[in-house]
């Protein structure tokens, strides 16, 4: 399994996974949007991240500024009673290209 905890500088424990942008025009408005909106049914604090960079992942317009491009490495961080079905919701929208086709 690819998932670890790690510990932020608030310590807060989050479960984490690495994904990769696999749509062909990278993580653009419309899976962005489908992001935030998948992210916002859960209850835990969610970010993706892009290098340094950490975006609250229920918001599109936070999403967007990672202009995270095709084969883009990211990783999702979730921290909440349920981070485990977040994070692996989440990732399952990345490996299906957000049913974008």
């Amino acid at each position: 399994m690819d998932t670890q905890t790690n510990v932020s500088e608030t310590q807060r424990q989050y479960l984490t996974r690495r994904v990769c942008v696999v749509n062909e025009l990278g993580l653009h408005a419309r899976p962005a949007a489908r992001l935030a909106q998948e992210a916002q049914k859960f209850s835990s604090r969610i970010l993706l991240k892009a290098g340094a960079q950490e975006v609250d992942a229920k918001s599109i317009l936070d999403i967007l500024t990672l202009a995270a491009r095709n084969g883009c490495g990211l990783e999702i961080m979730a921290s909440g009673d349920d981070a485990a079905q977040a994070v692996e919701h989440l990732a399952r929208l990345f490996r299906t290209k957000f049913q974008e086709g």
